[in-house]
């Protein structure tokens, strides 16, 4: 068989980027499901969960787990994560890049789209309910209520992070709500940086402990209180919900959580995964071959 010929029985797949919301699998969009169940590989991150597989994935899909956890040395790096796209758009039409909450907010969906755009690879995006909104109303927490919040701003902290005095300041002020997503391993700073800008103490804040699923927590504090007993281990995912509206949590909590202290979401094993993407990707090579 000449090399032409092999070059046109290969062919190079859609990617659907999928939004799959912030945990529970009620929460997933109509088209995402419908998506889903079509596929023939789905990439997906951990924030996913099983239950959305179980529920909406095509049976007969090749599941790849390709799950981040902060300081977890097993976790997937996003370099390998780009490869895995190219491998599997060039062997398969349809696949789906299943990424927890939005596909927009604080996913590293940019570096997928430029790997995508730099390979000629067709894609689409399907949104998804980010966890801000989610944890906004499984604690009964309107971000933007009148006359608590003029707006809210959406923001992460890591160790690395820069933001100047001068934004420090003006966040202290909290005329707006602050939703802080992957920061809950660096709360302490957080809050010790909003009351050096000023912030008034008495601020409450709820961090919301894998929101909308069964096993979610709500913790409520102020500023405060949590400067003076910072001793405090989250579970992940968490998300922050600062401001005068997380007061709210206690007039408007709704949702009711069966087991708080349970991990909801998959852990991580890269190693058994690794072996699974060579064997897929080997046999599909040979059927091409063949």
């Amino acid at each position: 068989m000449s090399s032409k010929t092999e070059t046109q029985k290969l062919h190079t797949g859609k990617i659907f980027f999928i939004g799959s919301g912030p945990g529970n699998p009620d929460l997933i969009t109509v088209k995402g499901a419908t998506i889903l169940s079509q596929a023939e590989v789905i990439i997906t991150d951990r924030l996913a969960g099983d239950e959305i597989l179980e529920r909406y994935a095509n049976p007969n899909a090749i599941i790849i787990d390709v799950g981040k956890q902060g300081g977890n040395k097993e976790s997937y790096k996003q370099e390998d994560i780009n490869k895995l796209l190219v491998q599997f758009a060039g062997l398969y039409e349809k696949v789906v890049r299943l990424k927890g909450g939005d596909i927009a907010f604080f996913s590293n969906v940019y570096d997928e789209l430029q790997t995508l755009h730099a390979n000629n690879i067709v894609y689409e995006i399907i949104p998804g309910i980010t966890a801000a909104s989610g944890a906004s109303a499984y604690t009964g927490v309107p971000l933007t209520a009148r006359g608590f919040a003029s707006g809210a701003q959406l923001l992460t902290y890591y160790s690395n992070t820069v933001i100047s005095d001068e934004n420090w300041r003006r966040l202290a002020a909290f005329e707006e709500t602050l939703v802080f997503y992957m920061s809950s391993n660096n709360l302490v700073s957080i809050v010790e940086k909003l009351l050096y800008a000023g912030a008034d103490s008495s601020i409450p804040f709820i961090v919301v402990e894998q929101a909308t699923t069964p096993n979610q927590n709500v913790q409520s504090l102020t500023l405060q209180s949590f400067y003076e007993n910072p001793a405090q281990i989250f579970t992940s995912p968490s998300i922050v919900i600062m401001g005068r509206v997380a007061g709210l949590h206690k007039d408007f909590a709704w949702f009711k959580s069966e087991q708080q202290s349970a991990n909801f979401f998959r852990a991580l094993e890269q190693e058994t995964n690794y072996l699974k993407i060579k064997s897929f990707i080997q046999q599909k090579n040979t059927e091409h071959v063949n």
